[in-house]
């Protein structure tokens, strides 16, 4: 592994949490201003860490801003069936084809940038935090997941109950400013329809979309090399 991509590497899997986590315990009252800033910066840097002013770097830029676009109109236009949305797939998708650092920056900007619409609040970084994640990892596994379908099902699945169980943790943390076992069983039972429903998006939208777009993502490399 590059100098570079462990850098990055600890920013996403390190840094990013314990500014998420440690934002929530220590700022409160000005922890989601703080944090999402943190955050936005944090992401931008990771990726940029890649960036060398070559032509392929800024048309992943511009295919970034794509797939960010998509995955917010996408959020937008099923915000009438809560929980059912593309979002998650598009993240896993872009970093299948384009790497990890693209996966998590997509991801934490969907968040980010839907909030606008849907609403800015404590629960900005998290989900920019969970998103994001979730991009890294399926740009870590793309290999597998790309000749795999059971396994990129069995990865969407994974990735909605991800962010069901850690969205809960931040109510948890955000209510009792602690980590309480028995108010988080708790959220996590009450919200266990809603995780079934993110699992279940996830899956149907992977199914839908990963073929047409994986065709796309192709040609584009092989034209601009687009993948990190």
């Amino acid at each position: 592994m590059s100098s570079k991509k462990l850098v990055s590497g600890l920013i996403y899997l390190l840094v990013i949490p314990l500014v998420c986590f440690g934002g929530i315990m220590f700022f409160r009252e000005r922890f989601y201003s703080f944090v999402t800033a943190a955050l936005a910066i944090l992401t931008v840097a990771g990726y940029f860490l890649h960036f060398e002013k070559k032509h392929s770097d800024s048309t992943q830029l511009v295919i970034i801003a794509v797939m960010t676009a998509l995955s917010v109109f996408g959020r937008i236009v099923f915000s009438f069936l809560p929980g059912f949305k593309p979002c998650t797939a598009i993240v896993i998708i872009t970093a299948l084809y384009m790497g990890r650092e693209s996966g998590f920056m997509t991801g934490a900007m969907t968040a980010l940038i839907s909030n606008f619409y849907f609403g800015q609040g404590a629960w900005t970084p998290f989900q920019m935090l969970v998103w994001g994640l979730t991009g890294y990892f399926a740009g870590m596994l793309a290999d597998k997941l790309i000749k795999s379908k059971p396994l990129l099902v069995t990865f969407g699945i994974i990735s909605g109950m991800a962010f069901s169980l850690i969205m809960d943790l931040w109510s948890c943390l955000w209510a009792d400013n602690a980590f309480i076992l028995s108010r988080y069983l708790a959220l996590v039972g009450s919200s266990a329809f809603f995780t079934l429903i993110y699992a279940v998006s996830n899956v149907f939208f992977l199914l839908v979309l990963s073929k047409p777009f994986g065709r796309i993502f192709k040609r584009l490399d092989k034209k601009y090399g687009i993948k990190n």
